[in-house]
């Protein structure tokens, strides 16, 4: 493996050879943060069942959680406040050491706690609708404790916080069956055979599983909360993780992925079927709300959301890997929650189709690590971001290039859409990066809305469809020619951030893997090498940033390195020729990965710690994008995903 371009030249921010193997090596010599309590971002895991999610923590800690959707108030909220925000502990009650992994091909996390006198495997999941156990409640998170060798001594400590720690339950102890938590009429009852002791703070437990032992546990939510108390629920839960493990299988053995890093495709893949709402086939962000973006600081968000943005890129990944009723869902998801009335179209949604939310602040919560405020809901929504309808008609597009029919039903929506971009490109937004400071005439929003000019030529061309085609292309025509002439820097031979500004921004990365310049082009080539060196940052300079240090977006601090674009600089590199280059790269932030292969929003490129709301569904879907992109190019064939369309015919 060599860090040179296929010219043989040294490439950009070129990587020692080997060098991401020894980082993966050196991960326990990264500086470490201080903790005030609370464990690093990378050393959780997701588990889920695509209604709700949860965290849990190399500490067999449940973290984060929240009932009953994804974008509920939470139960447990530890990582948010670790004195006030509750959680769900079960870890040995001796030092110990752990080791994770998935469980292959499944959703269901196993931990194994390594004591002096013993050996013991936590497995946990939450099942899903296909395991039918919605006789418990609406959703259950199931931990069973397995003894492999020796004693191993456990304490439990089960202290559900209802609406984010807001109010404290009302317990109900069941001398056989466990104990109900209730706030108001909801409650999370905890289903155990072994005897708990409530304080009226929390429930906690001591026992012991020697080898070949089993401990199950069940929280089941449920609103209204229920009348009776069930009984075989240890029994039941054996049958569902079966049936569980079977779901999880049985879908990711539909991917068709069958290039080099299959592992952690085939991961990020199950991270984002995980984020795929299943009531609707709304896609979340992310699980979480205001993991900080920088420690202490205030770029803390809530990503429960289906943003229109991110929910398209994930298409992109889920129709490579051969998942394109995935995709259908979403178009027709996004054409209910329009009416077909561009206008209409909102930056982001609910996950259950709710267009209207309200940020605000929980002061009650210290934030992680002190990461004040945190929010709920997004203010974003109100902001004027026209890069979608670019991302919509690109994805659109993109179904008609895999084989599929376009629905009849969406053509209204998609040349209302063209039709209203051709008017409303010449005024400003706020961006992909959704700025808090007064809107730009950013390049990258103007670059999408000639994708969605161009795509809606090509679709009307495929199809026979009715529109105004004469007044499309001219509008295309306009407006590539303004962003060549306005938004390109002949001083220093790079695109700019936006029009009037000579900032650079790594969004610029995305104009080749959306056709409008070839990577090769030397205005797209010299724009490349000027983001990889001068948005470079860390110690080893091997990330970039997504704009420059003097940018003002309205906030105060940084953040770290955004994966999101470190990955379409490698789709960049692979573009031009230059795979050893791209492959060191993606094998580098492969290694930035936690241990069972998830992603936060953003790293510390000095340390490697995780930052931002985790797990990102952007962060895996570019991992998606980037390994089919190289494997593509390996093997001389033209990319699967965000590949530039042949020019138009006349």
């Amino acid at each position: 493996m060599t860090a040179h371009g296929a010219d043989g030249r040294r490439g950009i921010g070129a990587l020692r050879p080997g060098a991401w193997l020894r980082r993966v090596f050196r991960r326990a010599e990264r500086r470490a943060l201080p903790s005030g309590g609370y464990d690093p971002i990378e050393d959780y895991a997701l588990i889920g069942d695509r209604v709700t999610c949860a965290l849990v923590s190399k500490q067999g800690s449940i973290d984060w959680a929240c009932f009953p959707r994804m974008d509920s108030p939470s139960v447990f909220a530890r990582i948010l406040d670790a004195k006030k925000g509750g959680c769900w502990r079960i870890s040995p009650a001796v030092p110990y050491r752990t080791e994770r992994r998935y469980l292959p091909d499944t959703n269901i996390l196993e931990t194994t706690f390594r004591t002096p006198d013993g050996e013991a495997v936590l497995i946990d999941f939450m099942p899903t609708q296909a395991a039918d156990f919605e006789r418990l409640g609406d959703s259950a998170i199931i931990r069973i404790v397995r003894g492999v060798r020796g004693v191993v001594p456990f304490d439990l400590v089960f202290e559900p916080r209802f609406d984010y720690a807001r109010s404290l339950p009302t317990w109900t102890v069941h001398e056989r069956a466990g104990v109900r938590a209730s706030h108001f009429d909801e409650s999370l009852t905890l289903h155990t055979s072994l005897p708990l002791r409530v304080d009226g703070f929390a429930a906690t437990a001591s026992f012991r599983v020697a080898a070949g032992e089993t401990a199950t546990f069940v929280a089941a939510y449920r609103r209204p909360a229920p009348l009776v108390w069930r009984s075989g629920v240890e029994e039941e839960a054996l049958r569902v993780l079966r049936a569980t493990e079977t779901y999880w299988k049985e879908w990711i053995a539909r991917c068709t992925y069958d290039g080099p890093y299959a592992d952690a495709v085939r991961r990020s893949a199950l991270v984002l079927r995980l984020l795929d709402y299943a009531p609707t086939g709304a896609i979340v962000a992310a699980p979480t709300t205001s993991l900080p973006e920088d420690i202490g600081g205030v770029r803390n968000w809530d990503y429960r959301f289906c943003w229109i943005r991110d929910a398209t890129y994930t298409l992109y990944a889920f129709n490579v890997l051969g998942y394109h009723a995935e995709a259908e869902t979403f178009l027709s998801w996004v054409f209910d929650m329009t009416r077909g009335q561009p206008q209409s179209l909102r930056v982001l949604y609910g996950i259950g189709g709710e267009q209207e939310n309200v940020e605000f602040e929980l002061p009650h919560l210290e934030g992680y690590r002190g990461s004040r405020p945190v929010r709920v809901g997004n203010a974003a929504q109100r902001q004027r971001q026209l890069d979608i309808y670019g991302e919509l008609l690109d994805v659109a597009f993109y179904e008609h290039l895999c084989g599929c029919s376009l629905a009849p039903d969406l053509w209204p929506l998609l040349r209302a859409s063209v039709d209203y971009v051709c008017e409303a490109w010449r005024t400003p937004d706020y961006g992909l990066w959704e700025i808090r400071a007064a809107p730009r005439h950013f390049v990258y929003s103007k670059v999408l809305c000639w994708v969605a000019v161009d795509r809606g030529i090509r679709l009307a061309r495929a199809y026979g469809l009715p529109c105004d085609l004469e007044r499309w292309e001219a509008a295309a025509e306009e407006i590539r020619q303004t962003v060549l002439e306005q938004g390109f820097d002949p001083g220093r031979g790079t695109f700019t951030q936006a029009f009037g500004y000579a900032d650079l921004d790594a969004s610029l990365l995305a104009l080749p893997l959306r056709g409008f310049l070839p990577a090769t082009d030397p205005r797209m080539a010299a724009t490349i090498e000027r983001i990889a060196t001068e948005l470079a940052v860390g110690r080893e300079r091997r990330l970039i940033r997504r704009t420059s240090p003097t940018f003002e977006d309205g906030l105060p601090g940084d953040e770290g390195a955004f994966l999101l674009v470190n990955f379409w600089l490698v789709d960049c590199l692979t573009m031009m020729g230059r795979l050893g280059e791209a492959r060191e790269r993606f094998e580098y932030l492969l290694s930035l990965a936690n241990d069972v292969g998830l992603y936060a929003e953003m790293v510390d490129p000095d340390t490697g710690a995780h930052l931002g709301n985790f797990p990102q569904a952007f962060t895996h879907v570019a991992l998606i994008s980037s390994a089919a992109n190289l494997a593509a190019a390996e093997r001389q064939q033209p990319s699967p995903v965000l590949a530039p369309p042949q020019p138009r015919g006349s």
